[in-house]
């Protein structure tokens, strides 16, 4: 779940918290009104009540204890005006049949409120209770007065202010919360551009910089991030500059290495090889002399033929004066011709697209370092029908040169990774040190595949510490 999300519920749940309680309040409210307004109007009747039974006695002059007293008014619109809707009085005077009197209009019906809240509000607060006040006339108890609230008009009173005032709220509410959410987002939006800027990083992107923020907090981040990229980067390119450095001195000891291996040790073959024809030249009266001869210049080929193959892998064609091209096809041909007495024999394809001779020299070196090891890890790890090389030059506001090797011989990525050679390794750090992708990955075709995009440009130099 996403901080804005997380955020946003949380602001809805604080908002449902309070509709429920001014929900609550309202309905303690409504109810103590109610019960308030029943109090008054029995106050209100008992008041009016007295007023009556003095008059009667004041002005009439009914005294004695069998004296009656009449209450002529109660059924008035007087009466009806000190009784609220809602409510009923029962006036009864001493010795007189009970009148009862309700407040309103009798031929007007008020709304219904729904079953669950007239239940739950009935649990909650209990039956509304009626209010009996006593009448007296000096020190004479002339009648009783009896005020009670009908439960549905109170529950439907309870209910409508409930309604009104959820509903306001809750509009409110709604609306603050939507307001809070996008004002929210917007505090956050940093975070979005925080991520994608770290995922760029992720994807070997060191150029991303983040923006300055408003927000204090975020524009620290954004400090940090971005001395943190410049300092990966320059520290990037000094390893970079460095693996090339170091991958140049290797290039010059197989040279050197290879110059000695022809010049010392070919001779010594070819002398080994001389000798051994001459003696076996000399020695045909000899079985025994002959046959070792013989066998000294069988050996003296094997070891030869394993110096051509070494000198082959040290010192690679002078890409500088053949080209790129002609010297990936020399390989190829090389490998073809290597593998053409073998039982199953495979076949090495090369696929040129666009001009690839005018890279700079390292770029060159590297893309046939590739070729040579991913033709050496075809034929040591699989048993291939077919390997092809492909290398296209793809043009455009930054060139690139895109080299790929891929077999059918079902070896996989684990047996290249996790043998004991080094090639994989030392191919990715060669397309690191330029600047390039490398994969190894399952090709279509049952085999594995390795390739490489490299940025066709100068190559910087070894930058001084």
């Amino acid at each position: 779940m996403s901080l804005l999300v997380g955020l946003m519920l949380r602001v809805f749940a604080v908002v449902a918290v309070c509709l429920a309680g001014a929900s609550a309040w309202t309905m303690v409210e409504a109810n103590q009104s109610i019960r308030t307004e029943l109090s008054a109007t029995a106050s209100r009747v008992e008041s009016e009540a007295r007023s009556l039974a003095w008059r009667e006695v004041m002005f009439r002059g009914n005294e004695g204890a069998q004296a009656r007293l009449a209450f002529p008014e109660w059924r008035t619109a007087n009466s009806l005006r000190i009784v609220g809707p809602g409510y009923c009085v029962t006036l009864e005077w001493t010795g007189d049949a009970p009148a009862r009197v309700c407040g309103g209009d009798p031929g007007r019906k008020t709304g219904e409120a729904p079953g669950w809240f007239a239940e739950l509000n009935t649990a909650l607060f209990g039956p509304i209770l009626p209010d009996v006040r006593t009448v007296t006339s000096g020190r004479h108890e002339v009648g009783t007065v009896r005020a009670e609230a009908d439960q549905a008009t109170a529950n439907w009173q309870a209910w409508r202010q409930v309604s009104v005032v959820v509903g306001v709220a809750g509009a409110m509410a709604v609306a603050i919360a939507l307001l809070a959410s996008f004002a929210i987002g917007h505090a956050l939006r940093p975070a979005e551009v925080i991520a994608r800027g770290l995922n760029k990083l992720e994807n070997g992107d060191l150029s991303v910089r983040l923006p300055t923020f408003a927000a204090r907090e975020f524009a620290q981040v954004a400090r940090a991030f971005n001395d943190l990229t410049e300092r990966l980067a320059r520290t990037t390119e000094q390893r970079a500059a460095v693996t090339r450095r170091l991958f140049q001195v290797q290039e010059d000891e197989r040279r050197s290495l290879a110059r000695d291996l022809h010049d010392e040790f070919g001779q010594c073959l070819t002398a080994t090889r001389a000798l051994a024809s001459a003696v076996a030249t000399g020695s045909r009266d000899r079985p025994a002399v002959w046959d070792s001869a013989r066998e000294i210049s069988a050996i003296s080929e094997g070891m030869a033929a394993t110096l051509r193959s070494t000198l082959a892998r040290l010192r690679p064609p002078d890409l500088d004066e053949i080209g790129l091209s002609r010297s990936l096809e020399h390989l190829v041909s090389s490998w073809n011709a290597r593998t053409a007495t073998a039982t199953r024999r495979p076949t090495f394809r090369l696929d040129l697209a666009g001009e690839v001779d005018d890279v700079p020299a390292q770029t060159a070196l590297t893309i046939y370092r590739i070729a040579q090891e991913g033709l050496t890890n075809a034929a040591k790890h699989g048993a291939p029908k077919l390997v092809r090389i492909g290398v296209e030059r793809l043009d455009g506001p930054e060139p690139v040169v895109s080299v790929s090797v891929e077999d059918d011989g079902g070896g996989g990525i684990e047996a290249l990774s996790g043998g004991p050679g080094h090639g994989l390794i030392g191919i990715r750090e060669r397309v690191d040190a330029l600047g390039g992708r490398f994969v190894a990955e399952a090709s279509g075709s049952g085999g594995v595949r390795i390739s490489a995009r490299l940025p066709v440009g100068a190559v910087p130099e070894l930058a001084a510490a």
